[in-house]
């Protein structure tokens, strides 16, 4: 093999070498699936039943939630009584509405070192994901999204240093979350998040690993590797998840889904449609990949080989200068004069 064309080939292999450890992730979060961490439904009481396990609560009785003001949307209004209702004061509950006005003033009095970064977030829904994740941290409790109904006592669930909820295929999702105050999955989110803060271009990838779903998981994905989800008690680090079933369309299930996506803009039907059709686009990206590679070899062949093989045999090089196929049809005399007429 020619010196030239191994070291393009090892090149090329850098390159995709350091994409895939770009990626590493990302692609880590198709084999991990997280049964391990799952809360069963053998494992909670039924509905309506006390619990008997003797297990201690964990998780203080604390509700929060997000708007940018007080004045709840009518579509969400039903989802967000339903969580009050069944969490009333006189059981102990606490119920916090966190508005833009209230988020800012919290961050700028407990975590200064991110203020700037949360007021100069360009997507408010990036301070939205963003205060979950510090008031979890701070207080404790339980988050859940607007568009998240309650069909059930949150009680159960309270016995477990934290929880999040799973999602299918991949990864977790952040419109759920309970937590004891400073657990060290969230406080490492927070510790972290700066350094996430990075525009990628699309305002839905940019949200979504920023601060969003994606951001969460790869988070989950590096705390799983990391050995860090141990502990049940307390002081335990460890991270439960709530499947499909336990989370929404059935009678035992912990939450019920409205309407929601009240961020989503013109990017995220491109998403949507790619993941649809993910077949498609994954024998469209190979093919992108190979004429890439290809292009790439035969413009080194022809800068790092054919400059040096006319100098060698010491022949003039008219033919670089036509089209490919006025190399085959042209004559010697037509070379000529097409050279004196460039010239």
């Amino acid at each position: 093999m020619r010196r030239g064309l191994l070291i393009f080939l090892l090149v090329n292999l850098a390159i995709v070498l350091f994409l895939v450890h770009q990626v590493w992730s990302l692609l880590t979060l198709l084999v991990v699936d997280g049964a391990e961490d799952a809360i069963a439904k053998a494992e909670l009481p039924a509905v309506g039943s006390p619990r008997k396990d003797g297990k201690p609560r964990l998780i203080p009785k604390i509700i929060h939630q997000t708007y940018k003001n007080e004045s709840i949307p009518p579509v969400w209004q039903e989802a967000q009584a339903s969580c009050i209702d069944l969490h009333p004061e006189s059981e102990g509950w606490e119920y916090k509405m966190w508005t833009d006005a209230m988020s800012a003033e919290f961050i700028e009095a407990e975590y200064p070192w991110f203020y700037d970064t949360f007021k100069g977030y360009r997507y408010p829904i990036q301070r939205a994901d963003a205060i979950r994740y510090f008031v979890l941290s701070h207080y404790g409790g339980v988050y859940i999204d607007l568009d998240d109904g309650c069909n059930r006592s949150l009680d159960p669930l309270l016995v477990y240093p934290a929880f999040v909820r799973r999602t299918l295929p991949t990864g977790i999702s952040n419109d759920v979350m309970g937590s004891t105050p400073r657990h060290p999955f969230f406080l490492k989110t927070i510790e972290v998040i700066q350094k996430y803060d990075r525009s990628w271009i699309l305002p839905y990838i940019t949200v979504m690993g920023s601060t969003g779903p994606l951001f969460l998981s790869v988070l989950w994905v590096h705390w799983l590797r990391g050995g860090m989800n141990v502990g049940d008690g307390a002081e335990g680090g460890r991270m439960r998840l709530i499947f499909p079933d336990e989370y929404n369309g059935h009678e035992w299930s912990f939450f019920t889904h409205h309407l929601g996506n009240s961020w989503h803009g013109y990017d995220v039907q491109l998403i949507f449609w790619m993941s649809r059709n993910w077949i498609l686009v994954t024998i469209v990206g190979f093919a992108i990949g190979i004429t890439v590679i290809t292009l790439g070899y035969l413009a080194y062949r022809r800068f790092a080989s054919g400059s040096k093989d006319a100098s060698k045999w010491n022949k003039p090089t008219y033919g670089h200068r036509l089209p490919f196929w006025k190399r085959f049809t042209s004559s010697r005399q037509d070379y000529e004069l097409v050279e004196r007429h460039e010239v």
